[in-house]
């Protein structure tokens, strides 16, 4: 049970909940007139680290089909 907790899989699900709720924030944020700068900035960078987190865990679960 113990080791379901830190699958890679679970892993990649729990990145793209958190890469999805970044989206819900930077949208909102974005529409925002007052919103800051700089906390949107880094929003999108974070969103863009998980994006890249998320791809390295694909490829590692879903290696390459042979030609």
């Amino acid at each position: 049970m113990d080791d379901n907790l830190h699958s890679p899989q679970r892993r990649l699900i729990e990145l793209r909940i958190e890469h999805a709720d970044l989206d819900e924030l930077i949208d909102r944020n974005a529409l925002d007139r007052g919103s800051d700068e700089l906390t949107l900035r880094r929003l999108k960078k974070r969103r863009l680290l998980l994006r890249d987190e998320i791809a390295r865990l694909e490829a590692e679960l879903e290696p390459p089909e042979p030609a």
